[in-house]
């Protein structure tokens, strides 16, 4: 039986009750973030818990203490390995339906974990390129905050399935956003591009962590504006997320992106994310 964390305890997932008063339940009133872990190890732990403050913050909605020592533990009670760990905070059970938020709240933190297959063990040959589709950003305006909301986000990636392809990536006023649960990056002669970050976009772990390796390694990166042709012109389409890692797109609606190859940037990208997965599991410095 799956274990899981609420509100500072470990049980069975089937003895987890939330009340229908909270306000998660009512209002999507909450945050969340997915954290991979490998080995029983968490990727990128210590960005993903800053994220969810910065999300916990905007929503005014109190820290939850030793969160990481919690996760890890649940990790370890269910044995161990490679998991992504959903954590939820809502602003609690308020033992009413009201819009208004009243200051005696406490928040209810909730934890579970699904299995994830190990990035680090596949081998960039039998990743097969992504097709995405562009369609309207619908969100709300605060999508730097990390909230349950996510039904405009369900919205675009069932049009993605329904369209065969594997993610949506969302455009406002001329510009791509991000996927719908992705980030984006293009490749222009050799130079890495990704959307700048601002409340319509989401500061991913794994976007990040890119922008990183490219600057260590001599890969020339840039924060700037992806229109619709620049994205279907560019040499390369990447996605990026904490349990796909980093994804070749090779084709954007009925565009092939390369021909439909994967380029050759992806690639090195790929070795060295991989790379340091490997590196934090063995505590190998890189």
């Amino acid at each position: 039986m799956e274990i899981v964390y609420l509100d500072g305890a470990f049980l069975p997932a089937d003895q987890a009750k939330v009340s229908v008063f909270d306000r998660g339940f009512l209002f999507g009133d909450s945050v969340y973030e997915v954290i991979p872990f490998y080995q029983g190890v968490g990727f990128r732990l210590e960005e993903h818990l800053a994220r969810l403050a910065h999300s916990l913050d905007a929503l005014q909605i109190p820290h939850s203490d030793n969160l990481d020592e919690a996760l890890n533990k649940l990790v370890a009670q269910n044995g161990g390995g490679n998991v992504s760990v959903y954590v939820q905070i809502t602003r609690g059970n308020a033992g009413k339906r009201s819009h208004a938020v009243t200051a005696d709240i406490t928040p209810t933190v909730f934890a579970c974990c699904q299995p994830i297959a190990p990035i680090y063990e596949t081998g960039p040959e039998v990743i097969e390129g992504a097709r995405v589709i562009v369609t309207d950003d619908l969100r709300w305006q605060r999508c730097d905050i990390k909230a349950n909301g996510l039904l405009a986000n369900i919205l675009a990636m069932r049009q993605a399935h329904e369209a065969g392809a594997a993610e949506a990536l969302l455009q406002k006023e001329g510009w791509i956003n991000e996927g719908s649960s992705s980030n984006v990056f293009i490749v222009e002669q050799g130079h890495v591009i990704t959307p700048p970050l601002h409340k319509g976009i989401l500061s991913g772990t794994t976007r990040a962590l890119v922008l990183e390796l490219a600057q260590q390694h001599g890969v020339q990166v840039t924060e700037s504006n992806i229109s619709y042709e620049r994205l279907i012109g560019a040499d390369e389409v990447w996605i990026t997320s904490s349990t796909r890692g980093v994804l070749p797109v090779t084709a954007v609606d009925e565009h092939l992106i390369a021909g439909g190859q994967k380029g050759p940037l992806w690639l090195q990208m790929f070795k060295l994310f991989t790379r340091y997965q490997q590196g934090l599991m063995t505590g190998e410095s890189l």
